[in-house]
């Protein structure tokens, strides 16, 4: 996503790598992913400030002359703040990129308790 585009929100809405006030989010710690503030897009909407009105958006200023196609890009997508994130693919990614709960006790990839018992 280009950011080049966006002005920042100075409105912090994470915590720990999470977003404490969405029940379900996933949590991005641990993950080598930082959580991103939200953003400001070319229309003036605010994207991944959890409120998911504006009064900037298409979606509070719809009429029958508004083309659907004014809200598809990335400009309308947070990199950390969405629903996405909630599906079984993209929180076995973030599991994926978890150190193991032994680290750094254990050897990443060999077994070396292997037949001491």
């Amino acid at each position: 996503m280009d950011k080049s585009n966006h002005k920042q929100s100075s409105e912090k809405i994470t915590m720990d790598e999470t977003m404490p006030h969405q029940i379900n989010a996933p949590s991005f710690e641990g993950t080598g992913i930082k959580m991103e503030d939200p953003f400001v897009n070319k229309y003036g909407v605010t994207i991944g400030d959890s409120l998911y009105a504006s009064e900037n958006s298409p979606l509070e200023n719809w009429s029958k002359d508004t083309d659907p196609a004014i809200m598809s890009g990335d400009d309308w997508v947070h990199p950390t703040n969405d629903i996405g994130w909630n599906t079984s693919e993209n929180r076995e990614l973030l599991d994926s990129k978890r150190k193991p709960q032994a680290y750094p006790f254990m050897h990443p990839t060999k077994d070396v308790s292997k037949g001491s018992d």
